[in-house]
């Protein structure tokens, strides 16, 4: 963003880096219906628009910010990357009003609307345009009616000769000092999607403006720098790039690295962590860092996740935190998303809403350097609960996080894969335990105890032996105190392979015709379909009747042949309890593992499961003080640094 004569750029109207039809809703809106004016019972004035919208082309879009506007056609840029989410400046910055600055040639009709927090729309201005070859619109809006949500934005309707947006921003007056940005990527084994996310950060000049280093840290074995077009991205960086290589510490280990050298480096504002595996809106980095700018107190700044897949699929709008359960999930309620190319930003009441936060995934995070020297590093978490501990640490010290709308990446949703039933689901239960014994408002962790037991036995009665083993040893690591955690960051995930290569169910085969062909012994009148019964007695009974057949001797046949084939979005613990073995795909559809049920495994691992969370609950109370008392020295930069050191020497 620039800043010239008083005068700061909060927020430039945009179109896609890459002429991609299916992420144009995301930028402009087209083809409505004529606006229809209405007075609500308070007497304000309300606008809507009748009819559907219809398509724009991506060939009205004649660069990165000038939008061709076809003869007597409307296009709304009141869009998820165009519009101004006036709410979260309210609530969250000293800015107190916005000026919509716009440049057209062409003629025809501006017109300015706001939202309130229902999703209610007002017509603010409007002004004709067309008088000379080039003309220069300002429109001063104040921010003083969205406490709970709203947006601003602009429509431009031409006349019979067309228009053009030649372009527009949204600016305040100030002279508040502008911050700088190193941007932290660290990659396992990912070189393309490197290559390509560095050559979208340097291909918008406003934003190496602002940018000080990409610092790439990469722990795998295939690197960026082997990969054609690494040179052209890197040169389009400007000497701004850095790669670092080391063992691979996960995701925290990575992300600490680039946090680390940050610091030492001694020049950003801000540091903003990212993925290796995201498609990336330029814009959205230099929106974050000029909100952070402007934020009342030291804030770290988030953005929204996009599916890589299905682009205009908003797929998280910040994520929250259930104390009780200590557990997370979506912000909004009830939602797995939203498509906006099927429902437009203007049209969802929900969207107009602010959302507040307790924590932002790590896919796109921006955090100041001053809080990461109060705050330290991550802790040693390899992966999972990384980003949301951080999350915790951060408001418990005053330090907020703002999820902000128009600051966004594509990324792979986890919805396409479920990490619990792999070696991740070791990192999910101790780092869940862990970061609850430090935060947790709870005595004993609230639910947490009893609802991991919970899902112990369902992991149990679906024959997924390897995942509840899995989860007791991260039990008995935890149990063990926090100094495992910089000890073994490097060598655990090994030691997770080998245990859950003992077992079936983490046999995975990629061929379909890998297994043998699906036989009963015994086949029921009713088929294979089982539902679970509705209600709490409906779920023990079936819970029961499967703890009964889990021990009872299997049948002959299932070890040879598997009893049924079922689809990964079925394998609940109630269907797969009722077979002796089943082939399972898995989350992704890229395989399928025979899961095998064993009478023998069944009782050795409720049992200890059993024992192991009984200790839990009877040591919580002195463990949670260990966790607590460590946590200054585990996400201290000195400790850090050791292990870089350690784990660097060990791998040469």
């Amino acid at each position: 963003m620039s800043s010239s004569g008083g005068v700061r750029v909060l927020q430039r109207v945009v179109l896609p880096l890459e002429p991609d039809q299916d992420i144009l809703p995301l930028y402009v809106e087209g083809r409505q219906g004529q606006p229809v004016v209405s007075v609500g019972s308070d007497g304000k004035e309300r606008t809507s628009h009748s009819g559907p919208a219809g398509p724009q082309g991506i060939e009205q879009v004649l660069s990165r910010r000038r939008y061709q506007v076809q003869p007597l056609e409307r296009t709304s840029f009141g869009t998820y990357f165009n519009a101004f989410p006036a709410s979260y400046w309210r609530r969250w910055t000293v800015v107190t009003s916005v000026r919509l600055r716009l440049t057209l040639s062409g003629a025809g009709s501006i017109s300015v609307y706001r939202s309130n927090a229902r999703g209610n729309i007002y017509r603010v201005e409007g002004e004709r345009f067309g008088e000379s070859e080039s003309t220069r619109l300002t429109f001063d809006l104040p921010l003083t009616s969205f406490a709970d949500g709203g947006w601003y934005w602009f429509d431009v309707v031409a006349d019979q000769q067309g228009a053009v947006l030649e372009e527009a921003q949204w600016e305040t007056d100030s002279d508040r000092e502008i911050g700088t940005v190193t941007v932290g990527i660290t990659t396992l084994n990912r070189p393309v999607d490197v290559v390509e996310l560095l050559g979208q950060l340097g291909a918008d000049d406003a934003l190496l403006s602002i940018l000080d280093q990409v610092t790439v840290v990469d722990q795998g074995n295939q690197h960026p720098e082997d990969v054609e077009g690494f040179e052209d991205s890197e040169e389009g960086l400007g000497g701004r790039l850095r790669m670092i290589r080391q063992a691979n510490l996960g995701g925290s280990g990575g992300f600490s690295r680039g946090m680390s050298e940050t610091l030492d480096a001694g020049k950003s504002t801000y540091h903003l962590i990212s993925d290796d595996d995201v498609r990336a809106e330029p814009e959205g980095i230099l929106r974050a860092v000029t909100f952070a700018d402007f934020a009342r107190r030291p804030t770290i700044v988030g953005g929204h996740m996009f599916s890589m897949y299905d682009r205009s699929y908003l797929h998280s709008m910040g994520e929250r935190i259930n104390q009780w359960r200590f557990w997370w999930g979506p912000v909004l309620e009830d939602t797995d998303g939203h498509h906006l190319n099927e429902s437009s930003l203007r049209s969802t009441p929900s969207l107009h809403r602010r959302v507040d936060v307790d924590y932002n995934g790590w896919w796109m995070t921006l955090i100041p350097t001053a809080v990461i020297r109060e705050l330290g590093l991550s802790l040693p978490f390899f992966i999972k609960w990384d980003d949301a501990e951080y999350g915790l640490r951060a408001r418990a010290a005053g330090v907020p996080t703002v999820t902000l709308p128009g600051v966004a990446v594509w990324h792979v949703p986890w919805t396409d894969k479920d990490d619990s039933l792999d070696w991740q689901s070791y990192y999910h239960q101790r780092n869940r335990f862990a970061s609850a014994l430090i935060h947790s408002p709870f005595e004993h962790g609230g639910r947490l105890v009893r609802e991991s037991m919970f899902h112990q036995v369902k992991h149990l009665l679906a024959a997924q032996y390897s995942v509840a083993e899995l989860r007791i040893e991260a039990l008995e690591d935890l149990l063990d105190g926090p100094r495992h955690m910089h000890e073994q960051l490097d060598s655990r995930l090994a030691a997770i392979r080998r245990t859950r290569s003992e077992f079936d169910d983490s046999r995975v085969e990629k061929e379909p015709s890998a297994f043998p062909v699906a036989r009963r012994s015994k086949v029921s009148k009713r088929g294979e379909v089982v539902h679970l019964p509705e209600g709490r007695f409906g779920t023990y009974a079936m819970a029961a009747m499967g703890m009964l057949k889990a021990v009872r001797p299997v049948k002959p046949l299932s070890r040879t042949h598997p009893e049924s084939e079922i689809a990964a979005m079925d394998a609940k613990w109630w269907m797969l309890s009722q077979f002796d073995s089943a082939v399972v795909s898995t989350a992704d559809g890229s395989g399928a593992a025979w899961y095998k049920r064993k009478p023998e495994a069944f009782r050795d691992l409720l049992q200890r499961s059993i024992l192991i969370h009984e200790r839990v609950l009877r040591e919580w109370t002195t463990l949670a003080q260990d966790y607590k008392d460590a946590l200054p020295e585990l996400v201290g930069q000195d400790a850090w640094k050791r292990t870089f050191e350690r784990t660097q020497q060990e791998e040469s």
